[in-house]
């Protein structure tokens, strides 16, 4: 049997609205993303910088980095616990995606913010 102590949300409708949430997040991120690539002029260092210079798209990248971890931890937990039954390989495979999601949101807060 599985439990809900290493879901992401309270309940299963919970994780459903986050990862529906987060895909709309990120589709957004993306479409500008394409957007601002597709017509913007020739893109050189100068104009990527003075783009996430803008606190609004810092917010928004950081919105996407928060959305893209918590859309793959209910993936990667969803995924563990309908495929991987042995309790002791889920455990060390979801301890392992956990602390990969850290690591990625941790470092994007860096290189996003330069702290």
């Amino acid at each position: 049997m599985v439990t809900s102590i290493t879901s992401f949300g309270r309940s299963g409708l919970y994780d459903w609205m986050i990862q529906r949430v987060s895909a709309v997040v990120l589709l957004a991120y993306t479409v500008f993303m394409i957007g601002y690539m597709l017509f913007g002029s020739e893109l050189d260092y100068q104009q990527w910088k003075e783009l996430f210079e803008c606190t609004a798209m810092r917010i928004f990248t950081l919105l996407a980095l928060l959305s893209m971890a918590a859309h793959a931890w209910i993936g990667m937990w969803s995924i563990s616990t309908d495929y991987i039954k042995p309790t002791g390989i889920r455990f060390l495979f979801q301890s392992a995606c956990g602390l990969l999601t850290f690591i990625y949101v941790v470092w994007g807060i860096q290189i996003l913010w330069g702290v």
